[in-house]
C-alpha cells in the first residue's frame, strides 16, 4: 500500500520542513485549465519556441500554490489538514519541462490548532519563483490515506503526433497520388496535407466528383494536378505508373475499396512489389502513453503464417527506425505469455524472439509470446515473473492476425482515445491508408508518417 500518514498538532515542531519535486508538464496545465475555468491562453501548449520539439508552455502561478497546497495536505502536516489563509507572491515563471521544488517551514503554533508555515517554490538552482505564508488548521489525530483511492486522470492530448508533424513539416513536401479523392473527406485529406507541407497531391480520379467534391468543403484546386480518369481500378493503375516514372514518391487512398488500390500495387508486373510482403501499421498516440504505439498488422493480411510475420515485424521496425526509435521493442502478442502448442500463435511468437536474437530479423528488440498487460504495463509484467527488456515497454504490438490487430486497434481509438495512422509498408514507396473515420488530427499524423519513411528511405540510399 502507498500510504501517507500525517503529523497531529500535538507533534508539529518549530522549523519542520517538507518538500515535494515536480516536473512541470503540459499536461498538468491542461488539468488546471479544465478544473479552475482558467483557459489564458498563456498557459496552454503553443508552438516550440525553443526547437526542442516540445510545445512550449507556461505554469499557471496559481498551479505553483496548489504545489504548495500538495505539500501541506500530504506531508506537513499532512491528511486531515485545512486551509485558513495563504499568501504568495509571484517572483518569477516556470515553463513545460522545468523540475521546480514546493516547500514548506513551520514558522510558529496558536491556539485551536493552528499552524503558521512559511511557503515557497523553486527552481532546480534554488531561485525562488514563489514565497509566502500559509496558515491552517493542523489535524488532531493521526490518520493514513492510500493515494490509490484517489481517480486517476488521463489527458486527451497527442503530443508524440505534433512532434511526428514538428518534424516533417519541414522537409520537401512528398509528390503524391491520391486515388480517388472523389469525397469530402478523402480530398479534404489531401489538401490538409497539403496546407501543412506534407504533400504536393497530385489527384487521379473522376473530374466531374473531384470539382463536385471541392465545391462542397469550399476548396480551391488551383494549382493541383487533376488526372481524369473515372474508373478506380484504372485509376489505381495509372497511380502506381506515376510511381514508376518517379512522379509519385507515394501513393494516398481515397474514396475507393483498399482492394482496388493493393490489386494494382501487387501485380507482378508493372506493380509495387519488393522482397518483403505488405503490410500495415496502424501508429497510435495513446493518451497517457509516454510513447508512440505501433499495431501491427491489423488490415492486410488476415491470418498470416510465421513467414509473413517475420515481414510484418521487420516492416514495423523500419517505420520506427524513420520515426526516431532507433532500437524499438517489440511485443509479440498472444492469449498468454508461455509457449503452450495448442495456442500456435505462443509458438509463432517464440520463433520470432529466437529469429531476432540469430539476427534474421534486424533493427529491434523482439519478445514472445506476451499476453497484452505485460507487452505494456512493466508491473503486470513482474507480477507474471517475466524479465526483458520488451516486457512492460513495448512500442510495437505484433498481433497474431488481422481480427486481433482490428479489434485492438479500434479499442485503443474509440474508448481508450487514442489517434491513429495509418501505413501501408513493404512496397517500393509508402502508402497512406486514411478512413472516414479519421479526424484531421490523424489524416495529418499518416500522411507526416509516410514523409518519414519517405526520408528515412532517402537517407538509406
Amino acid at each position: 500500500m502507498t500510504l501517507h500518514t500525517n503529523i497531529p498538532w500535538t507533534d508539529l515542531e518549530i522549523g519542520m520542513e517538507a518538500e515535494t519535486t515536480h516536473t512541470c508538464r503540459a499536461e498538468d496545465f491542461y488539468v488546471f485549465a479544465n478544473s479552475s475555468g482558467n483557459l489564458n491562453p498563456m498557459h496552454l501548449p503553443k508552438e516550440d519556441g525553443d526547437g526542442d520539439g516540445q510545445p512550449e508552455a507556461v505554469a499557471p502561478s496559481m498551479w505553483m500554490g496548489a504545489l504548495i497546497s500538495g505539500v501541506l495536505g500530504n506531508f506537513l502536516p499532512g491528511p486531515g489538514t485545512l486551509y485558513k489563509s495563504q499568501m504568495l507572491t509571484f517572483l518569477g515563471r516556470a515553463h513545460a519541462g522545468d523540475e521546480i521544488t514546493a516547500k514548506v517551514r513551520l514558522l510558529s503554533k496558536g491556539e485551536g490548532n493552528l499552524a503558521t508555515f512559511e511557503t515557497w517554490v523553486e527552481q532546480a538552482d534554488g531561485t525562488r519563483i514563489a514565497d509566502g505564508e500559509a496558515v491552517v488548521l493542523a489535524p488532531e489525530r493521526k490518520v493514513a490515506i492510500d493515494i490509490r483511492d484517489v481517480p486517476g486522470l488521463t489527458v486527451q492530448t497527442h503530443a508524440h503526433f505534433d512532434r511526428i508533424l514538428a518534424r516533417a513539416e519541414p522537409l520537401e513536401p512528398m509528390p503524391t497520388a491520391v486515388v480517388a479523392p472523389e469525397d469530402d473527406a478523402s480530398l479534404g485529406g489531401a489538401l490538409l496535407a497539403y496546407r501543412h507541407t506534407l504533400l504536393h497531391p497530385i489527384l487521379v480520379g473522376c473530374a466531374k466528383k473531384i470539382a463536385a467534391a471541392a465545391e462542397e468543403i469550399g476548396a480551391d484546386l488551383s494549382g493541383l494536378e487533376i488526372v481524369d480518369i473515372p474508373d478506380h481500378s484504372a485509376a489505381s493503375a495509372q497511380a502506381v505508373k506515376m510511381v514508376h516514372e518517379g512522379r509519385a514518391k507515394a501513393l494516398m487512398k481515397g474514396n475507393l475499396h483498399t482492394d482496388d488500390l493493393l490489386r494494382q500495387v501487387l501485380k507482378k508486373v508493372g506493380g509495387l512489389r519488393t522482397n518483403r510482403r505488405l503490410s500495415h501499421v496502424f501508429v497510435m498516440d495513446v493518451p497517457g502513453l509516454d510513447h508512440l504505439l505501433m499495431v501491427t498488422d491489423a488490415a492486410i493480411n488476415i491470418a498470416p503464417d510465421l513467414e509473413e510475420k517475420v515481414d510484418i515485424v521487420q516492416n514495423a521496425i523500419y517505420l520506427a527506425h524513420a520515426l526516431g526509435i532507433e532500437m524499438p521493442k517489440v511485443g509479440i502478442l498472444s492469449a498468454v505469455e508461455t509457449v503452450n502448442p495448442r495456442i500456435p500463435s505462443t509458438i509463432d511468437a517464440a520463433v520470432l524472439s529466437k529469429m531476432a536474437d540469430r539476427g534474421q530479423i534486424k533493427g529491434g528488440l523482439v519478445d514472445g509470446p506476451l499476453a497484452m498487460d505485460n507487452a505494456i504495463d512493466l508491473e503486470a509484467a513482474r507480477t507474471k515473473g517475466i524479465s526483458s527488456a520488451v516486457a512492460g515497454h513495448a512500442e510495437i504490438l505484433v498481433v497474431p492476425n488481422l481480427e486481433a490487430g482490428n479489434m485492438l486497434a479500434k479499442e485503443l481509438t474509440f474508448i481508450a482515445h487514442a489517434q491513429a495512422g495509418g501505413i501501408v509498408l513493404g512496397a517500393s514507396c509508402p502508402i497512406i491508408l486514411t478512413s472516414r473515420a479519421d479526424d484531421e488530427q490523424a489524416r495529418l499524423a499518416s500522411c507526416a508518417v509516410a514523409v518519414m519513411m519517405r526520408e528515412w528511405g532517402r537517407s538509406r540510399g
